[in-house]
């Protein structure tokens, strides 16, 4: 029987390795992420929001939204999936049952982070932080719930309090500890870290993995190899798919508006170029195997033809046009 994708990411974060999780919010880049080597894969709520539904980050969408995307994600990869889960959508009630069906779609984690409702993206101005009474209780009841189906399903808690109002790294630095002490959660993820000795503090006092996250600082953002001897256990670029995503699309559109056909033209040489060659959507959806089913399953006098007809075959991909 194969190894839970839940046991999988518990052992690789309690590992003294660190590692580096991409995220985004779709099948096809979790499923690009695995094909490159990456060990696990996050689901941004932000990237979610915007791409699904083409709103802001400010708890708009809900757990439906979110466990029903998520358990595409997990269909499509082998990797494990780490969703934000915002806030648990609720109190302590809403976040044991947000738990559980989390835990039926498939991923391997969740997080969830301490902010009041209607939450904020964590890196933005205007956030504010239920009590740490409140917090603890809300990880107790995901542990509780984890554990009624699956105890190796990866509870991660993230502080958002630096910065928040009133907010100060002590007392994030406090509510972390609670929240692993008290709590029950598997994992830190301190967002908003300013200096690098916050960082390193952080790693240090808190009795779990911790994944930090830099904003709000005028000092460069630390490497990833800075980052491994801070102390980190996971160096998460929760956006990065999504956003370059985002990026290549405006700067085509832009440019086809300006240029016409040339700007498709130079920008399929420009990716074809690289050493990593061009992306095959083809083959990331595993669109061969539709030809192998048919041959497998369908009557001779009910097969497609193949041979007179024309088009793109199911391994098609840029670099064979």
């Amino acid at each position: 029987m194969a190894e839970k994708v839940s046991t999988r990411f518990k052992s690789r974060i309690n590992r003294p390795e660190l590692f580096i999780m991409p995220g985004g919010f779709s099948p096809l880049f979790a499923r690009m992420a695995e094909e490159v080597g990456f060990e696990a894969f996050f689901i941004a709520g932000s990237q979610t929001s915007a791409f699904l539904y083409g709103v802001p980050d400010v708890g708009i969408i809900g757990l439906r939204d979110m466990v029903d995307h998520a358990r595409h994600v997990a269909a499509r990869t082998s990797i494990p999936i780490q969703v934000d889960a915002d806030t648990g959508y609720g109190n302590s009630v809403s976040v044991y049952y947000a738990t559980q069906e989390f835990v039926r779609a498939g991923v391997a984690a969740i997080n969830i982070e301490d902010q009041e409702a209607p939450k904020k993206s964590g890196t933005v101005a205007g956030r504010r932080c239920i009590s740490k009474a409140e917090s603890v209780g809300k990880i107790q009841a995901a542990v509780a719930a984890k554990n009624e189906l699956d105890p190796d399903f990866v509870i991660c808690a993230r502080c958002d309090v630096i910065g928040s109002e009133g907010g100060s790294f002590p007392e994030a630095l406090d509510r972390c500890i609670a929240y692993i002490k008290e709590g029950g959660a598997d994992y830190i993820w301190l967002n908003n870290v300013t200096t690098r000795e916050e960082c390193r503090e952080a790693c240090a006092k808190i009795p779990a993995p911790v994944l930090p996250l830099f904003s709000g600082t005028k000092e460069p953002f630390p490497t990833t190899d800075e980052l491994r001897s801070l102390g980190a256990r996971i160096a998460l670029y929760p956006t990065i798919a999504a956003s370059v995503a985002v990026q290549a699309a405006w700067q085509i559109l832009n440019d086809l508006k300006e240029r016409g056909s040339p700007a498709i033209e130079d920008w399929a040489k420009q990716y074809r170029g690289t050493k990593w060659g061009s992306a095959s959507s083809a083959e990331l959806v595993n669109a061969p195997l539709v030809r192998k089913l048919e041959e497998q399953f369908i009557p001779d006098e009910l097969q497609r033809d193949y041979e007179t007809t024309f088009g793109h075959t199911p391994s098609f991909d840029a670099k064979e046009k």
